[in-house]
């Protein structure tokens, strides 16, 4: 019986370090992998999301230049020029965030339930402007005393909200969206946030920037003359991208002034487009 239990292999301790050992290496070695591939996923995704927020915004913006100054045929609607600038591009300035584009265009409102059926002309004003986020970073909190989130804790993170109000022909104003009682219409809606910068550039039919962009006062016999829009769009991550922080730049249209120059950590992505207002000038 001695003969057998003494015949009989065990583990010995340096055996079981060693395995010890190994499980560590390979535990190690698989949780370095696991990191890099989630990192290169986050990137990754990342890049995707800004790239395909900022085109979805491009393209709402693309299709109501498209419409600008359109009417339909028979359209009775008396209107003030004025008021009924088809496209109205206001720079950059002290009270604007970014630049400024309002659309005129207009609509029909088709009512089956009657008998005959009835059809409303009706002009729209779309707008998109660029202003501080009224939405609270949630990697902020609230202040020692217990305050509240306040647009202060946004960090001076801009966004882009558009607008759609309708034409009171009776009172010869631009109707309240708060007021007007209509699902249609609206007043600031928040399309996309972490706006670096939001550029308009009128184009002629000759090719030529139109400098300063027509208005009401300025260039004025220039209203109809616009063919195109230039387009730019910046916008960047929400949370740190690179690993490291240093210098990137990002050119602008135009305008040197205008470019992004900073120092950080941020992924940014711009998008440059053209919009064709095809019905201007017919």
């Amino acid at each position: 019986m001695k003969k057998k239990i003494n015949s009989i292999a065990g583990i010995t301790l340096i055996e079981i370090l060693i395995g010890v050992v190994i499980s560590t290496i390979m535990m190690a070695a698989m949780y370095t992998s696991y990191n890099v591939v989630n990192s290169t996923y986050s990137q990754v995704t990342d890049t995707a999301k800004i790239s395909q927020t900022g085109r979805d915004v491009v393209g709402m913006i693309i299709r109501d230049v498209r419409m600008a100054g359109y009417k339909y045929f028979n359209d009775d609607i008396q209107t003030d020029n004025a008021k009924h600038i088809p496209i109205l591009i206001t720079k950059k300035d002290s009270s604007n965030a970014c630049d400024k584009i309002e659309i005129v265009y207009g609509d029909i409102n088709y009512d089956p339930s009657t008998t005959p059926p009835t059809q409303t002309f009706e002009r729209l004003k779309i707008t998109y402007e660029c202003k501080l986020s009224t939405i609270p970073d949630k990697t902020v909190t609230a202040s020692a005393t217990g305050g509240a989130l306040t647009i202060g804790d946004t960090k001076g993170i801009k966004a882009i909200y558009k607008s759609k109000v309708k034409w009171d022909n009776a009172l010869n104003k631009w109707k309240d969206p708060s007021l007007d009682g209509d699902v249609e219409t609206y007043l600031d809606e928040i399309l996309v946030e972490y706006i670096e910068d939001l550029i308009f550039v009128p184009i002629d039919d000759e090719g030529k920037v139109i400098n300063p962009p027509p208005s009401s006062t300025t260039n004025n016999n220039k209203i109809f003359s616009i063919k195109l829009v230039d387009i730019l769009m910046s916008v960047r991550s929400k949370n740190d991208f690179y690993k490291k922080a240093k210098p990137r730049e990002k050119k602008a249209l135009i305008d040197d002034t205008r470019k992004i120059n900073k120092t950080d950590k941020f992924l940014r992505d711009t998008i440059v487009v053209s919009a064709h207002a095809r019905n201007l000038g017919l």
